[in-house]
């Protein structure tokens, strides 16, 4: 939003201040990104823009280390590991927050703050203080180094960002509508499906994507409960950066890139869809 036709000279002065700070702040935040996209087609095993990319020589660039990627039995290994575990720990944080969600709304619920403070804990706890927690229980359970084991710890760090998104969408809801649905017969699970699950799917799916990004990009947790059987790609590309420094990295970090935009981009259209739902106009 500009400023009015009638600010004064120091208001202009200040809100052009106000613009450059937060341009140099973007630009701190967007540098990064910026200079690991253009190494990854990097020709030489360097971390370093050479001479000749430099100067936009065809030769310099290369797609070599996408195709180590794609082809290293590591990096395959721990792609269609991070796939499947992010997804089985989207799927049940989306059904363990949404029904949380559903519990919080409910109007008789007592301590519903202590409650709601103790599900999105996973999110104010640090990770480091979560993930030694879950692996000195999971060891007694037997459940360290193993496929389950880290499906329910991505799980429950991403079960928080369902609730908020759910709870979110609740927070407008009008029960009177499965009071209406509850009057004419129909029975609480035909009324979920038709009536609430409509309204409250776009916050189920903005948690679930959360909830994917999270565990797809979580590192620390994986050093504690992963074995070399689970390792994802996090993990892969820490004990890259230890073991042997490849451009290789940088590819898979574009890769993440990509898939980072790719949900900010659906979270934009399913707000947008959401505000039209409403009707409201922004």
């Amino acid at each position: 939003m500009g400023l009015p036709n009638y600010a004064s000279k120091g208001e202009r002065i200040a809100y052009a201040g106000y613009l450059v700070f937060c341009g140099l702040v973007l630009f701190f935040l967007i540098a990064p990104i910026l200079t690991i996209i253009p190494l990854s087609f990097n020709a030489t095993p360097y971390f370093t823009f050479t001479e000749g990319m430099l100067n936009l020589d065809p030769e310099a660039y290369s797609v070599r280390w996408y195709q180590e990627m794609f082809t290293n039995e590591q990096w395959l290994l721990a792609l269609k590991n991070s796939t499947f575990i992010a997804l089985m720990a989207t799927l049940i944080a989306t059904a363990l927050g949404t029904l949380a969600a559903l519990g919080l709304a409910s109007s008789n619920l007592p301590f519903r703050n202590a409650i709601m403070a103790l599900l999105i804990s996973p999110m104010i706890v640090p990770v480091i203080i979560s993930a030694a927690a879950m692996y000195f229980f999971y060891t007694r359970l037997g459940l360290s180094q193993t496929y389950i084991g880290i499906i329910l710890a991505h799980a429950a760090l991403g079960t928080p960002f369902v609730v908020i998104t759910v709870t979110a969408t609740l927070s407008g809801f009008d029960h009177s509508l499965v009071k209406a649905a509850a009057s004419l017969g129909a029975n609480p699970v035909y009324t979920f499906r038709h009536v609430t699950f409509p309204l409250i799917r776009p916050g189920m799916i903005s948690g679930g994507l959360f909830a994917f990004g999270t565990s797809f990009d979580e590192v620390v947790v994986a050093l504690f409960l992963t074995g070399a059987e689970q390792k994802t790609v996090p993990r892969q590309m820490w004990s890259g950066i230890r073991e042997q420094i490849s451009p290789t990295i940088l590819a898979v970090a574009t890769l993440l890139i990509f898939m980072s935009v790719c949900l900010l981009v659906t979270l934009e259209i399913l707000r947008r869809r959401n505000v039209r739902i409403r009707g409201i106009q922004e």
